[in-house]
C-alpha cells in the first residue's frame, strides 16, 4: 500500500506565534499533528520536541515492536522527555502538547491520540471522527450534559484534561482501522475543526476530490490550502494545522 499525502501549518489571524507542529514522515508512513498548549509556557517547544523525537524513536524501535506498542511507547517516550525538560527549565513548567497521528502498516491504520487534535476518516464521501477529544467539553458530552452543537458554544471548549508532557505518566488512546483503497485521513488541530464545521470540511474535500481513486498531489495540496483558508476566513483565532493522507 502506498500513501499520497500533503500537509501544512499556519499561524492563523490572531496569534503572534505558531505553537503547532506537524510531522510528515513518508519513510515510515507516519503523520502527526501536535498543538502546543496555548496560554502555557513553552507550547511551541513541546510540539516541536514531539515531531522531532517521534520519528527518531520509531526508526530505532520499528521491527522490534508491533505497531500498537510502537506508537504507545513512542508517545510515552515523548511525554517523559517533555516533562523532564520542564523540570530542568522551571520557566517552562506546565508546557504540553496534543498529539494526533496515523501510522500506516500494511492494510492497517494505527491511530493515536492525546488531547483535542483529531483524526477523521473519509470513506464514500462521508466523514467519520476516529479520535475522541480529551477535553472538559467531551466529558460533558459523554454524560449527556448537552449535544454536539452545544459543545461548540461552550466557553471552556479549549480546556484539556489530558496532554503530552504535562504529567510524568500518560495514557494514550490507540485505535486500529482496516484500510480500504482510497480511504482518506484528515489529521488536524482545533484551529481547523474548531472553526470549520464538519459539514463544511466534508463539502470542501468532496468538491476538491470528487473521485478519490483519481487523486493527485495537486488535489491534496489544494484541499490543505482551502481548509486553512476557510479557517482563517472564519476568524482564524488559533493556529491551524492540516495533514491529508490517502491510501492508494
Amino acid at each position: 500500500m502506498s500513501v499520497l499525502y500533503s500537509g501544512d501549518t499556519n499561524i492563523g489571524m490572531k496569534r503572534k506565534t505558531n505553537q503547532d507542529s506537524i510531522l510528515i514522515n513518508p519513510e515510515n508512513k507516519f503523520f502527526v499533528v501536535a498543538d502546543g498548549m496555548g496560554g502555557h509556557n513553552g507550547g511551541d517547544i513541546a510540539s516541536d520536541m514531539s515531531v522531532k523525537l517521534l520519528p527518531k524513536f520509531i526508526d530505532t524501535k520499528k521491527g522490534s515492536l508491533a505497531p500498537v506498542e510502537l506508537l504507545d511507547q513512542a508517545i510515552r517516550h515523548v511525554n517523559k522527555s517533555i516533562f523532564d525538560h520542564s523540570l530542568k527549565h522551571t520557566e517552562l513548567e506546565g508546557m504540553g502538547t496534543t498529539i494526533s497521528g496515523v501510522l500506516f502498516d500494511k492494510n492497517q491504520a494505527h491511530v493515536a491520540n492525546v488531547g483535542d487534535s483529531r483524526v477523521y476518516l473519509f470513506n464514500h464521501k462521508k466523514m467519520y471522527q476516529l479520535t475522541r477529544d480529551h477535553s472538559l467539553v467531551q466529558e460533558r458530552l459523554n454524560i449527556g450534559f448537552y449535544d454536539r452543537e452545544g459543545a461548540r458554544k461552550d466557553p471552556q471548549k479549549n480546556v484539556l484534561v489530558r496532554t503530552v508532557g504535562y504529567e510524568e505518566e500518560l495514557e494514550v488512546d490507540i485505535f486500529q482501522y482496516k484500510i480500504s483503497k482510497n480511504d482518506l485521513f484528515l489529521i488536524c488541530s482545533d484551529g481547523l475543526h474548531g472553526k470549520v464545521a464538519d459539514q463544511d470540511i466534508t463539502h470542501i474535500i468532496n468538491s476538491e476530490l470528487p473521485n478519490p481513486s483519481e487523486a493527485t498531489q495537486e488535489n491534496l495540496d489544494n484541499i490543505v490550502s482551502t481548509l486553512i483558508k476557510q479557517a482563517n476566513l472564519n476568524g482564524g483565532q488559533d493556529n491551524i494545522s492540516v495533514i491529508i493522507a490517502i491510501a492508494k
